[in-house]
């Protein structure tokens, strides 16, 4: 199977130069922007935030004020209070940096009484606004899209899962390296919404990465690696760094 477009940079920051330029551009063209968290997109989110403090200042002010964006998931049990929580992740790393204005940065509710609920009405909320423009991705170490964990088929639909003991360990850093630590469950975009998007943009970076990525492009889609499933989609570029993609420049 042929790959999807593929860019491969030197390193991480040469990456977040890329994928930066192009949330600025969908951005630009009044696009809803689906937004993702993890150390892959920190230096991601320093990129954007000085490419638009670099634009004049009417500029800037038009973008943010047309600003629309979803993330992928939350913890369950987390609200935006909560230095761990996604919400404070994203305030942190754009809300903060960019004065954007508060409900600009939507995520589903962590702490909602029904978490199940609370999926079913944020899905509601991405329908209402017509979906996802361009939809930035990471690369789970189990090939986990959003917290779509294995086995997971094309046509979940935004729901509460329980996050895997690779999962809870991959983002226990964020919990003091303590994997106990971190939520048992989340609640997350489905496939479904995720593959409705217009475009998709993956990103990897990290030697840790190369197999999963791999298996994600090069093998059969299927429900054991998640991200395989984006192989079908018809607008899927892939920005990788050398060591993320090096199985890949060797096959």
């Amino acid at each position: 199977m042929a790959l999807p477009p593929l860019l491969v940079e030197a390193d991480a920051q040469a990456v977040a130069d890329q994928v930066a330029a192009r949330l600025l551009e969908a951005l630009a063209c009044g696009r809803t922007l689906g937004l993702a968290t993890g150390r892959t997109m920190e230096p991601v989110y320093r990129a954007f935030v000085a490419r638009l403090k670099g634009l004049p200042s009417m500029e800037r002010q038009r973008l943010i004020s047309g600003w629309s964006s979803f993330n992928l998931d939350e913890y369950v049990g987390l609200g935006s209070g909560d230095p761990q929580s996604f919400a404070a992740f994203m305030q942190l790393h754009l809300g903060q940096p960019l004065d954007l204005p508060l409900g600009c940065l939507r995520l589903p509710d962590g702490r909602a009484s029904d978490p199940e609920a609370e999926a079913g009405r944020y899905a509601r909320s991405l329908q209402a606004a017509g979906g996802i423009g361009l939809q930035l991705l990471g690369l789970g170490s189990n090939g986990h899209v959003g917290f779509n964990e294995p086995p997971c088929q094309p046509e979940a639909r935004c729901r509460c899962l329980s996050l895997s003991p690779s999962t809870r360990q991959q983002n226990a850093g964020a919990f003091g390296g303590h994997p106990q630590a971190v939520p048992t469950q989340a609640i997350t975009l489905g496939l479904s919404e995720i593959l409705a998007a217009e475009a998709l943009l993956l990103v990897v970076t990290g030697a840790e990465k190369a197999e999963i990525l791999r298996r994600s492009l090069q093998e059969p889609p299927c429900p054991e690696v998640p991200a395989s499933w984006l192989q079908g989609h018809p607008n899927l570029q892939v920005i990788a760094d050398r060591s993320a993609a090096s199985t890949l420049l060797l096959s």
